[in-house]
């Protein structure tokens, strides 16, 4: 009959029995088994390192082109209300020399209206009633 299985103790004792018995050259093979997994694990790592800094890039470059865009559409708009307020200040300005030359206009014509009656009063002899309230009679 078989022997029954060893105890917890046994399977210890059990253990380091069979890592006596490996050769250097099976730990040798085991050691550069581990060296070349972890070489591939360092390998995958780089290559998803890689793949993430190429996306953050190409995502980086399609936000600074849009945002380029913006700025540019931005730069337009400017420029178009920048010519609008000078369109609106040339009008502003070209109705104040209107209103300034009706202004100079209106005081020629009332100039002349005042000279007139100074004259009409010259020729008939009369003072005029109102020349300063303080002098009136």
């Amino acid at each position: 009959m078989a022997s029954p299985a060893p105890t917890t103790p046994e399977k210890e004792k059990a253990v380091p029995a069979k890592v006596e018995i490996l050769s250097i050259k099976s730990l040798g093979l085991i050691k550069a088994w581990e060296e070349s997994e972890k070489t591939k694990v360092d390998n995958k790592a780089k290559k998803k390192f890689s793949n993430v800094v190429a996306w953050e890039l190409s995502k980086q470059a399609t936000i600074d082109a849009r945002q380029k865009k913006y700025e540019l559409k931005l730069e337009k708009k400017k420029a178009l209300y920048v010519e609008k307020m000078q369109n609106k200040l040339a009008e502003i300005h070209k109705a104040a020399e209107e209103k300034r030359a009706m202004v100079v206009e209106g005081k020629r014509i009332e100039h002349n209206k005042v000279g007139k009656k100074a004259d009409d009063f010259r020729e008939v002899g009369l003072v005029p009633k109102k020349i300063l309230p303080c002098f009136n009679y």
